[in-house]
């Protein structure tokens, strides 16, 4: 008995799902020039974040990595945090697009050669 005929017969279906987290980042993305309803769908107060020209995103596991990763990030440039959660992973930043690069490549670098993390390239657009 497949999906689909579950959902038909009306019968209950369990899903299990595990999350065995690594130590990894998954993302470090920097959107130059965004539009300013991206930030009022990420939760961004309108009257101060509209004047930054970039946003930042990061995630991460262990997600309470977020908590240090948000503390190199501010250190490392002007760059401000828009939004960090320590239960999902996200990392949001706030500044100049050379701000925001700058304290994203100091997160990587920090949790590839200090917390021994796997880690993904920085994109752009």
């Amino acid at each position: 008995m497949d999906l689909k005929d579950i959902a038909a017969s009306g019968e209950k279906m369990r899903i299990v799902q595990e999350l065995v987290p690594g130590k990894q980042i998954t993302l470090a993305h920097v959107i130059a020039n965004p539009d300013p309803i991206l930030y009022r769908k990420l939760g961004l107060n309108p009257t101060v974040d509209y004047s930054k020209n970039a946003i930042g995103i990061v995630c991460m596991t262990p997600a309470e990595s977020a908590i240090v990763t948000a503390d190199i990030a501010i250190k490392a440039s002007g760059a401000e945090i828009g939004f960090v959660d320590r239960f999902s992973g996200t990392l949001i930043l706030l500044g100049t697009v050379s701000e925001v690069s700058e304290s994203i490549r100091a997160v990587l670098n920090y949790a590839e050669e200090t917390l021994k993390f796997t880690v993904c390239k920085l994109t752009k657009t």
